[in-house]
């Protein structure tokens, strides 16, 4: 069967672009998914509010309930809204590590990248604890910087084969994780109980504040992940292939590379190290509009927002009173999703 395509292209700058016509689609009904879960999570907690009258007060309307605004702006709105954004850039940040090394089991915590911002980060909460929370995405992302720095140069042997920077990644991953549980081990008590809080994967207690740290980043990386797509398509045929076609494979490499871990530092530095989202939403998502990344790329951005933010929801709703971190619910899902990938691949 012929693919059929859709071409977007601007008269004012040189820019085009080419979708699977399956993807407008798929995009709306996950926009839609998101929408309900989104009011279904603001609704939902110990104080619950009607589906209706979330919709009335998110518009401005008059509920005759003067606490329901309190509840939904305050309390929930900030949490759901930071569920959806942190899936969103730990979603394309994997989108982007899968395509450059040309390895499906590529992901910002299996690599290492997680890992490497959150031993900045937890450096930041235990040792420096005054530090203003805006500076946090910042620290996370030259941590996350580092560690795929590293990983790049120790799997680099005439070429980063796939299988060696998994291999260096996992490394790094553990080097990271002792000396973050060093610096949990000998902190003062309080600092590391949040950062352990913070470790799991979580968005409680998330604020506005929160959202207008994350925000900047995410408004600066993700058109830039999206106009870097047709590159990212291009280096998926593999260096040879890409140099052919004129493109300048080191510097897009390397603007990729920089924008996946901005994506991956920011979103861990705002929920902590929500694990096995940037491995699962590309790989859903390539199996609903195929694997060209125009139309990728935007359909991973919102499966990885439903993914958490459905994870936040039922890590809430499950046991309540009682709360389990969304990192805990995706973990829960995405480490057998990782063994069967595995599987998968070993077998192929």
């Amino acid at each position: 069967m012929t693919r059929q395509w859709l071409i977007l292209r601007s008269q004012q700058v040189p820019f085009s672009m080419r979708l699977d016509r399956r993807v407008p689609f798929f995009l709306l009904g996950l926009l839609v998914i998101a929408v309900v879960i989104f009011i279904v999570s603001v609704g939902y907690g110990e104080y619950p509010v009607a589906p209706i009258d979330v919709i009335k007060t998110l518009l401005r309307f008059d509920t005759g309930n003067a606490d329901h605004a309190f509840i939904i702006y305050v309390l929930r709105l900030p949490r759901a809204i930071v569920a959806f954004l942190v899936g969103t850039g730990l979603a394309v940040s994997g989108a982007i590590l899968q395509g450059l090394s040309r390895n499906p089991l590529a992901a910002p915590e299996i690599v290492g990248v997680n890992a490497g911002a959150s031993l900045v980060a937890v450096a930041m909460i235990v040792v420096l604890p005054s530090l203003p929370l805006v500076l946090l995405p910042m620290a996370a992302f030259a941590g996350a910087l580092i560690a795929a720095l590293l990983i790049y140069v120790l799997a680099w042997n005439q070429g980063a084969t796939p299988i060696r920077l998994i291999l260096v990644g996992i490394g790094v991953s553990a080097i990271a994780g002792a000396f973050t549980s060093l610096m949990i081990t000998f902190g003062n008590i309080y600092d590391v109980s949040q950062a352990l809080v913070w470790l799991t994967g979580s968005v409680y207690g998330r604020t506005w504040e929160h959202i207008q740290a994350l925000i900047p980043w995410l408004l600066v990386f993700l058109p830039l992940t999206v106009l870097l797509a047709r590159d990212l398509n291009t280096l998926a045929l593999g260096d040879e292939v890409a140099r052919g076609l004129g493109s300048r494979v080191e510097w897009q490499r390397g603007l990729l590379l920089i924008t996946s871990v901005a994506l991956a530092g920011s979103s861990v530095a705002t929920a902590g190290t929500i694990g096995f989202v940037g491995l699962m939403a590309p790989h859903l998502s390539r199996q609903l509009v195929g694997a060209s990344h125009e139309g990728l790329i935007p359909v991973t951005a919102v499966t990885g927002g439903v993914m958490v933010l459905l994870s936040d929801f039922v890590g809430r709703s499950l046991f309540a009173p009682i709360e389990l971190p969304c990192g805990v619910i995706t973990a829960a899902i995405g480490a057998p999703y990782f063994l069967y990938l595995l599987y998968r691949n070993q077998t192929a």
